[in-house]
C-alpha cells in the first residue's frame, strides 16, 4: 500500500495522531526528479530513524529555483506518487519553498534526516531542528548517485 500524499494541513494532523499514539517522527527531503537507487537507500535509511517517515518533496518551481531550466524532470505529483510507493515512507508531502526549513518548524520531526552529502553540520536546516529539539542524522549510502549526472550521460551518450 502507498504512503498517502497530504496537504501540510493533513499532514500536521497526521502527525499530531502518530504522536498521541507514541510514535517518533522523521523528515528527509529533496527533489526525487529522477529516481534512482541512492534516493532509495537515503529513504530507506532514514525510514530507521523514527517509527513514521514524512517525505517532503520539492513542488515543481522550487526545483526549477534549485536545478536550474529544463527541471524537473517530472511534474511534482508523479514525484510524490513515486516516493509513496517505497517501502518505509509513511507520508508524503509537496513542500513550496525552496528549503524544508518553515515546513520542518511547523511540523517539528523527532529527527531531520539528510544525506550523506552533508554533515551534521553543514546541514542548513540544522538550527530550526536543534531550536525544538530534534536532531539532525546523515542517513544513506555515499554520495555516488546523481539525477544531475544522470541526466549530463544520457544527453552526451543519447
Amino acid at each position: 500500500m502507498n504512503a498517502p500524499i497530504l496537504t501540510e494541513d493533513e499532514l500536521i494532523a497526521a502527525i499530531a495522531k502518530e504522536r498521541k499514539r507514541g510514535r517518533t517522527i522523521a523528515f528527509a527531503n529533496g527533489c526525487f526528479d529522477l529516481l534512482h537507487v541512492g534516493h532509495i537507500r537515503y529513504l530507506q535509511d532514514a525510514a530507521r530513524q523514527a517509527d513514521v517517515l514524512v517525505v517532503g518533496v520539492n513542488g515543481d518551481d522550487s526545483v526549477c529555483k534549485l536545478k536550474g531550466p529544463g527541471r524537473p524532470v517530472m511534474a511534482e505529483q508523479e514525484r510524490a506518487e513515486l516516493i509513496s510507493a517505497i517501502r518505509g515512507v509513511s507520508y508524503v508531502t509537496i513542500f513550496r519553498d525552496e528549503s524544508p526549513a518553515r515546513l520542518l518548524g511547523v511540523i517539528r520531526p523527532d529527527v531531520h534526516c539528510k544525506g550523506t552529502d552533508y554533515t551534521a553540520e553543514s546541514v542548513p536546516e540544522r538550527d530550526v531542528v536543534r531550536s525544538y529539539g530534534g536532531r539532525v542524522a546523515i542517513v544513506g549510502d555515499a554520495k555516488n548517485h546523481s539525477t544531475s549526472e544522470i541526466l549530463r550521460r544520457m544527453r552526451d551518450e543519447g
